[in-house]
Parts: structure tokens; C-alpha cells; sequence
């Protein structure tokens, strides 16, 4: 006997599956229901509606994601290594998670609740602010100016993520995130740097 809980789990891996499709169609509970040989009446007696499946696949995103973020900050003491390593995170974790990338830049959210994208939007939030948190952490060990613009820099880094996981959605995934990141990191690094001497 399968445990609540465990189905749960295999009906939010099933849904991450199916937006795997560079199609990019539309998710639908039955289509969802056919994959998992069952009727959508059990899917509801798990999930009150569809909006609470992807609320369910944006709490993994969120608890993965900060899961290492927060190690991160918690073992890594250099600033801009801390922002190294975030960015890399991102980036992996999209390489890793297709059908969870087309919710992160609100591909598989399109049809869906208006709140499920506001809840996307505040979590990329917390991502810039993690790495503003990284920058200034940057500063207080030299690496930065002071007076350099942390707000502007963590929007950058983020735009720059998001880009590459827009790029990875749009390519029916085939240009991986990470393609260029080995050559990519000392340019945005630069970019960071060169506040020193704003």
C-alpha cells in the first residue's frame, strides 16, 4: 500500500515529467491522471487543485535551492566565492531539473494561478538577495569597494541566470545552463571587480 505521503511525492515527480516535453503543452490533471494509471478524483483527494501541485514543486525548488544556498553562506567564508558557487547552483540545479526550470521562468505557469508566478517572483527575490548578501560580505574582506552597487550587481548575476535558463527552455533543452559558465564566471567577476574603481 502506497503511504499519502509517498503519493504525493510521485504525483509532483510525474508533473516535473511531464513538463520535461520541450513541447512545453499544456499540463492537464487528466493527461496527469493517465500517467499515473488513476482517476483524477485520487489526485484530488492528495491535492485540492492543480495550483497546489505546482505550489507542491515550488516548495522542492525553494527548499533544494536555499537548502545549499544557506551552506553555502555557512561554510564558504570568501564573499565572492559565495557568489561563484550560488550562481554554479543555479545554474546546475536547472541542468538537473528540466520540467522544474520551465516553472522557474514561468513557462509551465502561463495557464495557471496568478499566484503560483508571484511565489516564482519572491523566491528569485530571495535569491538576489542572498547574493547581495555575498557581495557585501565580499566588501567587508576588500574584494569590493564599499561603495560599490550590490543591488545592481545581484540583479545582474540573477538576470544573467535567468537568461540562461530561458535560453535552456527555449532551446527545447538543449543549450545546458552550464555550457560556458568556466568561461563566463571571470567575465561577470570583472564586472563585480570593476566597482572598485567606480
Amino acid at each position: 500500500m502506497v503511504k499519502p505521503g509517498e503519493k504525493r511525492l510521485q504525483i509532483l515527480q510525474t508533473l516535473a515529467g511531464m513538463l520535461e516535453d520541450p513541447n512545453g503543452e499544456k499540463v492537464t490533471t487528466a493527461a496527469l491522471a493517465g500517467r499515473l494509471d488513476c482517476s483524477e478524483a485520487a489526485l484530488y483527494r492528495h491535492f485540492a487543485s492543480k495550483a497546489q501541485m505546482f505550489d507542491g514543486l515550488i516548495e522542492f525548488i525553494e527548499t533544494s535551492l536555499f537548502g545549499v544556498i544557506n551552506q553555502i553562506a555557512g561554510s564558504e567564508p570568501a564573499g565572492l566565492r559565495q557568489v561563484e558557487l550560488i550562481v554554479a547552483l543555479l545554474l546546475n540545479f536547472s541542468q538537473r531539473n528540466r520540467g522544474m526550470t520551465r516553472v522557474l521562468v514561468g513557462d509551465a505557469l502561463v495557464h495557471e494561478n496568478a499566484r503560483l508566478q508571484a511565489r516564482i517572483n519572491q523566491l528569485l527575490d530571495k535569491v538576489e538577495a542572498a547574493l547581495r548578501q555575498s557581495l557585501r560580505v565580499a566588501a567587508t574582506q576588500g574584494r569590493l569597494s564599499p561603495e560599490a552597487d550590490f543591488v545592481g550587481l545581484a540583479n545582474l548575476l540573477l538576470c544573467y541566470v535567468i537568461g540562461r535558463w530561458q535560453q535552456y527552455v527555449k532551446s527545447g533543452f538543449a543549450r545546458e545552463p552550464s555550457a560556458h559558465w568556466a568561461q563566463q564566471w571571470p567575465m561577470l567577476c570583472v564586472a563585480c571587480l570593476s566597482q572598485n574603481h567606480t
